[in-house]
């Protein structure tokens, strides 16, 4: 082995696993993956082939030892009750057949004919759902393989999931694990995608992005959204009832206890079989009812799947053959800079027309500008654009040998293309923003934000009314909310659906707004990073609005829980005139709070002292201990730094953990906690 060739295969190897490690993060954290399962799947590809040989260089954080990626800390995390595993992939009909071969090898069985069972490879988020008794106990996310989200909550209102198995008045087993695919059918996700873009929200790039957004969605969203999911089951990893022998007997067992299955699965005599099914699928792609990227082969009878085992992230059993990528090749005609309902600017590519999976695709997101930067997009480049679903596609690389003389590289405007305020970009995020709360492109946002319980909560100022009067031209400014009544009942009465009785609900739930407290019209501007936590820290910490006005990045980074993203947010919102503005218009308007007096010194045992909690205490509810905590002079924050005086660590305390020992900030159990209260 040269030296040299070892070398290179270093550099390679350390540069391919933060990469790969970073899409792991965007595909199943994020919901938002930014290249292609086919590239993802040619740089894991390499990097397996690098690790094969040079072992020595196999780093401990390579995803070639993972499945997914870690869950985040806005669920609980659950073991799954055994490694939720993923599957290796190959591209052709070699691949499978080098498989196959394989599989006959290890069993000792070259000149044998194996069994298969070949089903659609569903593209959405895996689940696992235990039932207790045959009853419905936890619904977890994929995670790591090894670590879930408990997401039990939303999965319980997805129609196509039994509360309860249904064994035919048998026993269940005590314990059961059934795994599958939360999907989104095409017809629900056209829908969906329809409506936000009518409410001036961004679209979902594609099912699977939507349907892992709605499982992992923290706060409470449209039941109906949830009910339109499908959860396809596949496997049962525990409770398989006694005297199965075959795959094909675990899916009608499956069927037999209320689950979906796939009805496009069949009995495959042998590979042969799987091959002839798998172009069938691709034949039929564009009309099945949900969105499919390839064909699982399975290993029919279970005593086999037994005998070949399994590797740290995949078993020897299966196989996934992947469809090739819907691409073409296009023109860049144009870059324009769009602002969402947030006030982010997203480049858009306007492409010429082209044919790509049997629609006509004109334009591609490029979604900020460190995007462009990294594939180095320009007008009059030629690209390979991907078609991934039914919304606007993205770039997936820019073919530089096509390209022809020194075309400029682009760059988002310094102001908002709409109001022409300029625009931000704030330290730690990629996303460039417009910052005037009055801005068109996201008045309306901005006002259902205004208006929710959260912020000012007004009641009786819904999602349609704003539409209505902003349409109208009545609310130019967020402001303009609080002149409603000045308008008399006659003109509000004039609206759809808003009758005299409603007009005259209207005007007092906007009178009893008008009285409210620091932090709930600090979350009501919609100042970035200000949320609830933030918005209690500033008001605690100022006492009343105009020193917080008047207090500068420094000033604000001073606040234990404030860090330098926050701060530097929360000073360029007030510093810009038209914000401050608003500001002054809306007290003019009557809206108004009782200023808080400084927590004085010396107020209990944990004074000036800030904490952070993390997962779960044996005993003490989150809540019940963040009160606790505050009743005893402490502050608790929702991110560990420097100024963190403890950490209080339940079970599953997931990654502020390591950044407090990072840190060297005190961890404390529950006991230790109550402790310091005593």
């Amino acid at each position: 082995m040269g030296s040299s060739e070892h070398a290179a295969a270093k550099r390679r190897i350390e540069a391919l696993v933060p990469e790969l490690v970073r899409h792991l993060r965007l595909y199943h954290v994020e919901d938002r993956p930014d290249i292609s399962d086919a590239e993802y799947d040619a740089l894991y590809r390499e990097l397996q082939a690098l690790e094969a040989r040079y072992p020595d260089l196999r780093r401990p954080d390579s995803p070639t030892l993972r499945v997914g990626a870690p869950p985040t800390d806005g669920f609980a995390s659950v073991p799954h009750r055994s490694p939720m595993l993923s599957l290796e992939n190959v591209m052709n009909a070699e691949g499978l057949a080098a498989f196959d071969e394989r599989v006959r090898r290890m069993l000792g069985r070259e000149k044998q004919v194996i069994e298969y069972v070949a089903e659609p490879k569903l593209d959405g988020a895996g689940a696992e759902l235990v039932y207790v008794d045959g009853a419905l106990t936890a619904g977890l996310t994929r995670g790591d393989g090894r670590v879930g989200e408990d997401v039990t909550a939303n999965l319980r209102q997805v129609h196509s999931i039994p509360l309860t198995l249904e064994t035919g008045g048998a026993a269940p087993p005590p314990v059961a694990s059934v795994r599958g695919e939360v999907v989104l059918p095409l017809t629900a996700f056209r829908k969906l995608n329809r409506l936000r873009v009518e409410r001036g929200d961004e679209p979902f790039a594609n099912p699977r992005n939507a349907a892992a957004g709605s499982l992992r969605q923290l706060h409470e969203i449209d039941r109906r959204r949830l009910a339109s999911l499908e959860f396809r089951a596949y496997a049962v990893a525990e409770g398989l009832p006694d005297g199965l022998r075959t795959q094909w007997e675990v899916l009608e067992t499956l069927r037999r206890w209320g689950f979906l299955v796939s009805p496009e699965s069949v009995e495959c005599p042998d590979l042969a079989a799987v091959v002839a099914l798998h172009e069938r699928l691709l034949a039929a792609r564009e009309t099945l009812p949900v969105e499919i990227d390839g064909t699982v082969a399975k290993v029919n009878r279970l005593g086999l799947q037994d005998e070949l085992g399994e590797l740290s992230r995949s078993p020897r059993w299966a196989i996934a053959y992947k469809f090739p990528p819907q691409q073409a090749e296009t023109v860049v005609e144009g870059i324009e800079a769009q602002v969402g309902r947030t006030g982010a600017l997203t480049p858009v590519a306007k492409l010429r027309p082209v044919q790509v999976g049997g629609v006509t695709v004109s334009n591609a997101s490029l979604h900020n500008q460190d995007e462009i930067e990294r594939k180095d997009v320009r007008v009059r480049d030629t690209v390979v654009v991907q078609r991934a679903g039914d919304v606007i596609p993205q770039i997936v690389r820019v073919l530089l040998e096509k390209r022809r003389g020194r075309p400029r590289r682009y760059r988002l405007p310094a102001h908002c293309p709409v109001c022409n305020t300029a625009t931000v970009r704030l330290e730690g995020e990629v996303v460039t923003r417009c910052a005037n709360i009055d801005c068109p492109a996201q008045l309306k946002n901005n006002l259902r934000h205004l208006a929710g319980r959260g912020a000012l909560d007004i009641d009786g100022l819904g999602e349609k009314l704003i539409d209505q009067l902003v349409e109208l031209g009545r609310l130019k400014r967020i402001s303009d909310v609080f002149t409603l009544d000045a308008a008399g009942l006659g003109e509000l009465e004039q609206l759809e659906r808003m009758g005299e009785k409603s007009a005259a609900n209207l005007e007092a739930a906007l009178e009893r707004s008008r009285k409210t407290t620091l932090p709930r019209f600090l979350i009501a501007l919609g100042i970035r990073h200000v949320g609830e936590t933030v918005a209690e820290l500033l008001a605690a910490h100022f006492g009343d609005l105009d020193p917080l006005m008047a207090a500068d990045i420094e000033a604000l980074e001073a606040i234990d829980g404030i860090g330098p993203t926050i701060a530097e947010s929360v000073s360029r919102f007030f510093a810009d005139k038209r914000n401050r503005g608003e500001v002054v218009r809306l007290r003019k308007l009557g809206v108004r709070w009782e200023p808080l007096e400084p927590a004085a010194p010396g107020g209990g045992p944990l004074d000036g002292k800030s904490f952070v909690l993390t997962g779960t205490l044996p005993n003490l509810k989150r809540v019940e201990a963040k009160k606790r905590i505050e009743r005893a002079g402490g502050k608790v924050v929702s991110s560990v730094s420097k100024k963190t005086a403890y950490l209080v660590a339940g079970s599953d305390p997931g990654s502020k953990l390591a950044k407090a020992q990072e840190l060297e900030v005190e961890v404390l159990d529950e006991d230790g906690l109550l402790k310091l209260l005593s």
